[in-house]
């Protein structure tokens, strides 16, 4: 009998330890990046929307992934694509849909067979082949014409989901992979898959970053952006800012070292040109990454005063450090205005609007402002912040984390850009328009809808939300 106890003590022990280092290791280099501040160059806000118009009929306007195909298109010495969901094509196309992810692998085929001493390499997340449950004949186009796809080792980061990942590390992560006994649904598309598929899916971890690095000219370019390359998501409202500069090789330097820890390795990014320091009036941007991002949302909201505004429109809102950093600046007399999506849908499945229904009762108690994006199938994909009127300078925050635990917490992977100018400042005017457009609606455009909406005052439903946020199962 003491054997047993023994044995079960040190199995609990083991996995208790297992939930504490995984949940808190340091993390490698690449990650939680907290960028130098850069001087920017050629800026261009970028913006997909989505929107009902007079006649009741949706409308998109879509520029992001326009851009990202003419860059990839004149690329003469790297190409590096970071993309949470670029996956194999849909035949359901209506409406506003595009195969986005056709035209990104055509772009990159294309220029490969122009310049074959191009070195390119794609970075996407795992939950594509679904954790090797399929195979993807975009990956395999890609990697037949010498273009590496680095599926992401998400083991190199932190478990958002401990309680379960413990375990998968200890028992389970061993198991082979079986073709002949996948017999459950896939639940990302047709097809069959494994059991092993879902216990690796319930670590609800990923590479959510949505970025491009290219060589443009003497410079380098990138864009960082909330959208993703998959053909369900080509109609989502969605935002990215690109930009020239150092401030793309500290994003090529991040980027490569995620693929290296991946498997493909394809050299080092150049060192950012040595130049003068930045001036603080004069516009700026850095690179914020995983935990870094956190740190400079709370930074900008603790930091807001009366008399300015806070404007934030987001997929999701869950974060109760960030929920309570905008009730301190409410009370301060910062004008905080959040517009969210009502969580109809994820990932193609119909949404019980949690989180954003149940964190918005703690918004409008805390006399914040709240709008929601009225969505018909598309999601209010935009994860932005944006602190303007009076005085200072205004804080321009955007890409592609979520204001969640996962997203904010040294979880996910994420990448963001923080952009720092005078109010009059190009790239801060097209923000604030294209907020004051999606929370007022236009003559002709028709984005959101009054709070009443979408309240949901079932406490079940809230502590549900907390529980799932505190707990890590969940996937916002």
């Amino acid at each position: 009998m003491n054997i047993w106890v023994a044995l079960t003590a040190g199995a609990l022990a083991l996995y208790l330890a297992t939930v504490w280092w995984h949940s808190r290791k340091p993390l490698p280099p690449g990650l939680s990046v907290e960028g130098e501040w850069r001087s920017p160059f050629a800026p261009r806000l970028l913006l997909d929307e989505t929107f009902i118009d007079t006649q009741g009929h949706r409308q998109c306007r879509q520029h992001i992934f326009d851009e990202m195909i003419r860059l990839i298109g004149q690329a003469e010495k790297r190409v590096v694509l970071d993309m949470f969901q670029f996956n194999d094509p849909a035949d359901d196309r209506h409406d506003c849909h595009r195969q986005v992810s056709v035209a990104l692998r055509d772009a990159l085929l294309t220029r490969k067979r122009q310049r074959p001493d191009i070195e390119m390499v794609v970075i996407t997340d795992p939950i594509n082949t679904l954790y090797g449950g399929r195979e993807l004949s975009l990956h395999q186009q890609l990697e037949a014409a010498g273009i590496p796809v680095a599926i992401t080792d998400l083991t190199i980061g932190r478990d958002p989901n401990p309680s379960w990942t413990a375990l998968w590390r200890l028992c389970l992560r061993w198991l082979q992979y079986l073709p002949r006994g996948r017999w459950l649904p896939n639940p990302l598309g047709p097809g069959k898959v494994g059991l092993r598929h879902y216990l690796t899916l319930l670590n609800l971890n990923a590479n959510h970053r949505k970025t491009l690095v290219v060589d443009e000219g003497q410079h380098w370019t990138a864009v960082v952006s909330t959208a993703n390359a998959d053909d369900g998501s080509s109609d989502y409202r969605d935002i990215a800012l690109r930009v020239s500069g150092s401030v793309a090789l500290d994003l090529l330097a991040s980027e490569l070292e995620i693929a290296a820890r991946s498997g493909v390795n394809v050299g080092r990014a150049p060192s950012p040109v040595a130049r003068a320091p930045v001036s603080p009036h004069t516009p700026r941007l850095r690179l914020l990454s995983e935990g870094a991002i956190k740190r400079a949302l709370l930074l900008i909201i603790d930091d807001a005063r009366a008399g300015e505004k806070l404007d934030i429109e987001v997929l999701y809102l869950s974060h109760r450090g960030v929920i309570a950093a905008l009730a301190r600046a409410a009370r301060r007399g910062v004008e905080v205005r959040v517009l969210l999506d009502p969580n109809h849908h994820a990932f193609g499945v119909a949404g019980s609007g949690i989180p954003n229904r149940q964190a918005a009762n703690d918004l409008l108690a805390a006399g914040i402002q709240l709008r929601w994006s009225d969505t018909h199938g598309e999601q209010a994909h935009s994860k932005l912040l944006l602190r303007h009127a009076g005085e200072r300078p205004a804080h321009l925050l955007l890409g592609s984390a979520n204001y969640t635990r996962r997203s904010l917490d040294d979880l996910n992977f994420e990448a963001n850009l923080e952009w720092v100018a005078d109010s009059d400042d190009t790239i801060i005017e097209e923000a604030r328009a294209a907020f004051e457009r999606h929370w007022h609606n236009t003559d002709t455009e028709h984005y959101s809808t009054g709070p009443e909406a979408y309240l949901d005052a079932s406490r079940r439903r809230y502590w549900q939300y907390r529980l799932m946020e505190a707990s890590g199962w969940c996937t916002f």
